[in-house]
């Protein structure tokens, strides 16, 4: 049955309270719920009955309107079926959170609720009703404003919209909120200007973080449509001022989608405005409890950079990119890097190398696996940017010292940025300067660096020339393929196969290997994909 329908339709029917980005999650989850527990319903003893009401519940959610439609006609049986308590508390809050719909549907979901009195438990529980018909109110305001002419707005829609926007459910504000760049659209500047500002002003302020996160969502789109000739007039005056109070919310969400739009503004106020007003609220953000908030602030870097330079940029904010480079979280420190490649190209190869060459190196060596590998992937691209005769210079000297290091792990690291640099770095540098470590590190005591070394010799294999691989890469690989440990056989004779350096059958049935080699060799490669 429908997500085993004795969990009181919790999977089915989203919390009346989620969040915005929750609510779409758990709507998500409900759908996957509803789908693949359908057919545990027929079955199920005692529960026959109820598999009719499953389906419409599911067709509410269909793509086919009319299939919707015809669900919605039939929300009394699914009423009766639940009872008054639950329709209330689930089907009610589901209907609201979700159903957003065609005109039609609509309009057939206003006229089922109109007869749910009864079914709801009664004239003392009507108010559940209403919130559900103000919103359907909302909705095809919207949709209203949309089609009338511009001097009829004001007596027709407005003033249901204007009552929609200080609704004393918070569900009625959200749907204002999250529909209001639609609205805005629709009604045009003159009435954005007189009705929509302090709307917009009103919701950024609201009491419930839902509201809050709905209008936050919208503050770069409001601002790009407002009327050119006072948009920053109406930013600076009205909206900026409510920007500041939400860049210190005390709710998670509501800072996080802040921090998703902010950045936009810049492009909308110019350079003057941003280094003063919008600059400092970007530090905050950048420096927020949050990892969530910081990540959007990241990740937006370049709207700002396209108004106030690279140069200003980092003189303002790269202290504290630098600072979230050594975050706690590792998917913060993560962030930092995917965006260094971007920032390196736009500061260019002298103030990167002043600034965060040496930052880019210590990510090499993080605790966190994820960290060292984005890190390797990182220096491959600022090869890309600036040159195998840079990196030459500046990174692979780094990178080989670290063949020496006590950690195997960093010693692993070594072999791992090996293998992203030998193509980007071309032959010259990778058969002079990185071949000779990796063959010195076939001798490592641990075992882990050396069969590391079999792979890294197989993936420099294409890129080195024949005398090299005859002369240096396959006498090291004999010697490995004969190592007591397996895993270093294995990658071993993977390597030489790979890189055709040796009659291959004629080789392993050699004196040098064991019948347990032997057959080791041919079960792995059996398993191989």
């Amino acid at each position: 049955m429908i997500c085993n329908w004795t969990l009181s339709l919790s999977g089915v029917f989203p919390s009346a309270r989620a969040s915005s980005g929750d609510r779409a999650a758990q709507h998500n989850a409900s759908a996957v719920c509803s789908g693949s527990s359908r057919s545990k319903m027929a079955g199920a003893e005692g529960d026959d009955s109820l598999y009719p009401i499953a389906v419409l519940i599911d067709e509410l959610r269909n793509e086919d309107v009319q299939l919707r439609l015809n669900s919605i006609k039939k929300l009394s049986t699914i009423a009766l079926a639940l009872g008054v308590e639950r329709t209330r508390t689930e089907l009610l809050p589901f209907l609201t959170d979700t159903i957003y719909d065609e005109d039609e549907v609509l309009l057939a979901l206003a006229e089922q609720l109109g007869s749910f009195t009864v079914l709801v438990g009664g004239p003392e529980f009507v108010h559940c009703l209403l919130d559900s018909v103000r919103l359907l109110a909302v909705e095809a305001g919207v949709s209203i404003a949309a089609l009338l002419p511009q001097e009829d707005l004001e007596d027709l829609v407005m003033p249901t919209l204007r009552q929609a926007a200080e609704d004393k459910s918070w569900r009625v504000r959200y749907m204002v909120a999250d529909k209001f760049s639609e609205l805005q659209k629709a009604v045009g500047p003159e009435i954005t200007k007189n009705d929509l500002v302090p709307a917009f002003q009103n919701l950024l302020k609201d009491c419930e973080a839902e509201v809050r996160t709905a209008a936050a969502n919208k503050v770069k789109v409001f601002c790009e449509s407002l009327p050119e000739d006072s948009r920053e007039t109406i930013i600076m005056t009205h909206i900026l001022p409510c920007v500041k109070e939400l860049v210190s919310d005390t709710n998670q969400h509501v800072k996080s989608a802040l921090a998703s739009v902010i950045m936009g503004l810049s492009t909308i106020l110019g350079k003057d405005n941003t280094v003063e007003h919008l600059l400092p609220l970007f530090l905050v953000q950048l420096k927020d409890e949050y990892p969530e908030v910081r990540l959007n602030i990241i990740s937006n870097l370049d709207c700002v950079n396209e108004v106030i330079g690279i140069r200003q940029l980092s003189q303002s904010l790269l202290p504290a990119i630098v600072e979230l480079a050594e975050d706690a979280k590792w998917r913060v420190r993560l962030a930092i890097i995917e965006y260094m490649p971007l920032l390196a190209g736009q500061l260019g190869v002298e103030f990167f190398d002043e600034k965060l060459n040496s930052l880019c190196m210590a990510w090499l060596i993080d605790h966190v696996y994820a960290i060292r590998e984005a890190a390797t992937c990182n220096l491959m691209k600022l090869v890309e940017k600036f040159g195998a005769e840079w990196a030459q210079n500046t990174i692979v000297p780094k990178v080989l010292g670290m063949a020496n290091d006590s950690n195997y792990l960093h010693r692993m690291t070594t072999l791992f940025c090996i293998n992203a640099l030998s193509e980007v770095c071309g032959q010259e540098i990778t058969t002079k300067h990185m071949l000779p470590v990796v063959l010195k590190m076939s001798t490592d005591q641990v075992a882990n660096v050396r069969f590391n070394v079999a792979r890294c010799l197989q993936k420099i294999g294409p890129v080195l020339d024949s005398s090299a691989l005859q002369a240096e890469v396959k006498p090291v690989l004999e010697k490995l393929a004969t190592d007591q440990d397996m895993d270093v056989k294995y990658f071993a004779l993977e390597a030489i196969s790979g890189m055709y350096l040796f009659n291959l059958p004629t080789y392993i049935f050699s004196e040098t290997f064991s019948f347990s080699s032997i057959l080791f060799f041919f079960f792995s490669f059996s398993l191989s994909p």
